[in-house]
């Protein structure tokens, strides 16, 4: 009796184990796009923790550079300083003051005094310049420390971010791989011709943008093979001459007297969506030009199509 027990609870186990429904191909995207607009924000605070990092270890590095001049010099006065007390030594310095002193030649007593008087100025002016040669070491080696201590805290949020985008990115891709929706790109395309009715400068940007379509997203991809919505628009600017920040936010900051209304569009524009946490070009005519996500290729899409657009910059 016990052993049908068992096993009628082993097989209602099963059951319910088997009856656990898998999630439906609009749950699958509704959590895929979740995770799109969650990953929007995450990457882009993972460039801005790269980006700051990447400036605190060049100011870290240039003051390194400070102080290593620093020791040399300080190295050049210590050695003034002993040939100074040799020379001093050597000549008997005020020992000879006697002998000055008892000289019936009244030119000898001069030229003896004056070069006293040199030889005591130039042990004063390299001491001095060797305290300040010192005091201004310990202060570029301050420095120097301030500016790694920075440098590391900023790396250590870049590898936390990294290992938030990952995770993230992660999920993405198995999602997409259920939906038989994950689009590999090709590092190598060679993109597409823009005939939109852009001018200028903002034709420049828009035919670097066109000749990166069909190439992955990547988290972080700044080129020439990958690319981040972001790292899209500022390199594509970049090539029109316009120097962008790094992160969808900083355009968007950078562009604060450059804002234009939805409603005023001209080819080129930035378009800002997500929070801050996408960015996209306006190419003409009811398009943009964009990197969307992790399993998708640089592409041209309608405006309608792309829902949460609220802001736009004009370079």
């Amino acid at each position: 009796m016990t052993g049908v027990l068992v096993a009628a609870v082993l097989v209602t186990q099963a059951a319910g184990a088997v009856a656990e429904p898998k999630p439906t191909i609009a749950q699958t995207k509704a959590r895929l796009a979740k995770l799109d607009a969650q990953a929007d924000k995450v990457v882009d605070k993972y460039n801005d923790a790269g980006e700051k990092y990447k400036k605190a270890r060049k100011e870290y590095n240039a003051v390194n550079g400070r102080f290593k001049q620093q020791i040399e010099r300080a190295d050049e006065l210590r050695a003034g300083l002993v040939s100074v007390a040799v020379s001093s030594y050597q000549s008997g310095d005020l020992l000879s003051w006697p002998n000055l002193v008892t000289t019936g030649d009244p030119e000898a007593l001069l030229a003896g005094l004056a070069s006293i008087d040199q030889m005591s100025a130039r042990r004063s002016q390299t001491l001095t310049e060797y305290e300040d040669a010192m005091s201004s070491l310990k202060g570029e080696r301050d420095k120097a420390k301030g500016a790694y201590d920075k440098a590391l805290k900023l790396f250590e949020d870049l590898r936390g971010q990294k290992k938030d985008v990952e995770k993230l990115v992660g999920e993405q891709e198995r999602l997409l791989r259920r939906l038989n929706a994950f689009n590999a790109g090709n590092p190598n395309s060679a993109g597409v011709k823009y005939n939109g009715p852009a001018s200028g400068n903002a034709r420049t940007a828009l035919q670097f943008a066109y000749a990166q379509i069909g190439k992955p997203y990547r988290y972080g991809g700044t080129g020439p093979g990958a690319w981040d919505c972001s790292g899209l628009t500022q390199k594509s600017w970049a090539a029109a001459g316009v120097s962008l920040p790094r992160t969808a936010a900083g355009q968007y900051s950078w562009g604060a007297s450059r804002r234009v209304s939805l409603n005023a569009l001209q080819p080129g524009d930035l378009l800002f969506a997500s929070g801050l946490g996408h960015v996209g070009m306006y190419a003409g005519n009811g398009q943009m030009v964009h990197a969307p996500r992790t399993g998708d290729v640089v592409k041209v899409v309608p405006l309608s199509s792309y829902r949460g657009i609220f802001a736009a910059v004009r370079p």
